[in-house]
């Protein structure tokens, strides 16, 4: 018996990995958010072909992180408390809830719900959908301080008033020597 629990344990823990490298549902949103910054870099090397542009993720503020690390941790201790079948809740001398029996005679969709369920949460809390546009390092849009993405045409004015306004400042530099 325990060697077939030991056999459930390591065949789910394999199932969920095999899982995991198939979930695609984060990878979703920054292909999408990459797709947005490979549109506009395209539409500004168009339009301006001696401006380099580089992207970056920004990541998370360290709490959302070390939660997000936890949650992932903790994940794998339920699915594996779920699989060989150990009740957490006597260990504490409390009486199990009705969700972990359910749990014990559901395994396999309760593994899929735990897993799925704190993968959504971690991708939540590592997601920032953040990102700058400086223009000869200085700061020319911030989602972080406005809240949203500028719309191209938004992008184009902002950038040719920065450009007009770096070639009004060297030419006055130059005047001034």
């Amino acid at each position: 018996m325990l060697r077939l629990r030991s056999f459930f344990l390591v065949f789910g823990v394999l199932s969920l990995c095999c899982t995991a490298a198939g979930d695609t549902s984060g990878v979703k949103k920054m292909k999408m958010q990459f797709r947005v910054f490979e549109e506009y870099t395209q539409a500004l090397y168009q339009r301006y072909p001696d401006i380099r542009i580089e992207g970056e993720n920004y990541l998370p503020i360290p709490l959302y992180r070390h939660v997000a690390s936890f949650l992932s941790v903790f994940k794998l201790l339920v699915i594996g408390l779920i699989i060989v079948g150990r009740d957490p809740f006597a260990f504490f001398g409390m009486q199990a809830p009705g969700i972990w029996e359910w749990g014990q005679g559901n395994k396999i969709y309760a593994c899929m719900m735990v897993f799925f369920f704190s993968n959504m949460i971690e991708n939540q809390l590592m997601s920032t959908g953040a990102f700058e546009i400086t223009l000869n390092d200085v700061p020319v849009w911030s989602k972080l301080e406005s809240g949203h993405l500028p719309s191209m045409q938004q992008l184009v004015q902002i950038l040719d008033n920065e450009m007009k306004m770096n070639v009004h400042m060297d030419t006055r530099t130059h005047d001034l020597s």
